[in-house]
């Protein structure tokens, strides 16, 4: 029967709560800028300045963006009230262009689910590569859309602006691949920094956590400062002029 010193009994006791603090040391310095997510020089407005905003960039064409959607999906669901997912198609090729154009234009219709998985799976299963107008109309019409309410809205100016929009996201955030994670247009987080897929939404739910921690001391603060107001000293000119702006006594 082995028998253990009184002090090594009492080293083995205290190493649990030092392996906790190591845990929690770790944890608050696990994600580092520059290395698992890029601080942007300037920050990209976000639609609604009320929620923090995370947005997906993604490309139909992108294998590895078909394969990270599920993950998204999942990922979504616990995301809190005050947390937005914007999806924004990256452009930077006419045909990614066209692609773009059909996400905004299955948004606007109200047609996103399930259009977006359907366009997926055109073109990373199905290997339609959908480089026409035609080629996306097609499909919008096999799942119950009108060819003719399709064409208006993917040549209008809302889908357009929505284009033109995305695309001017995509230089502020200065995306070089997809997918890709911006964070309240502050923070991009792509696989390689992050590690993994997986470890894009790890990191984006931390940034997420320190963005609200902001946001709350910023809201403290402001709360905290109340206005100040300030007295000027009476000179003879004020005087003369309130005295000039009352009567000596009331009208009868």
């Amino acid at each position: 029967m082995l028998k253990f010193s009184p002090l090594l009994i009492l080293l083995m006791a205290l190493l649990p709560n030092n392996a906790t603090q190591a845990q929690e040391v770790t944890k608050s310095d696990k994600y580092v800028a520059g290395t698992h997510y890029e601080v942007l020089d300037i920050a990209v407005r976000t639609q609604n300045p009320n929620k923090i905003e995370a947005t997906e960039v993604f490309w139909y064409g992108c294998s590895h963006c078909y394969r990270f959607e599920p993950l998204v999906i999942e990922w979504a669901k616990d995301l809190p009230d005050d947390v937005a997912l914007v999806k924004s198609p990256a452009i930077w090729h006419p045909t990614m262009k066209l692609h773009a154009q059909a996400f905004y234009t299955a948004k606007a219709l109200g047609a996103l689910d399930p259009l977006h998985n359907v366009l997926f799976e055109e073109m990373n299963l199905r290997k339609n590569k959908l480089a026409s107008e035609k080629a996306i109309g097609k499909i919008f019409s096999a799942h119950g859309v009108d060819v003719e309410k399709f064409a208006k809205t993917f040549n209008s100016f809302g889908v357009t602006a929505a284009v033109q929009q995305a695309e001017a996201r995509q230089r502020g955030y200065k995306i070089t691949g997809t997918p890709e994670m911006v964070v309240n247009g502050k923070y991009r987080i792509t696989a390689r920094m992050a590690g993994s897929q997986a470890g894009m939404l790890t990191v984006a739910s931390y940034l997420i956590e320190k963005e609200r921690q902001l946001m709350a001391e910023l809201a403290s603060s402001q709360n905290a400062t109340p206005a100040t107001q300030v007295d000027l000293p009476e000179t003879s000119a004020t005087a003369q002029s309130d005295s000039a702006s009352e009567p000596d006594s009331a009208p009868e």
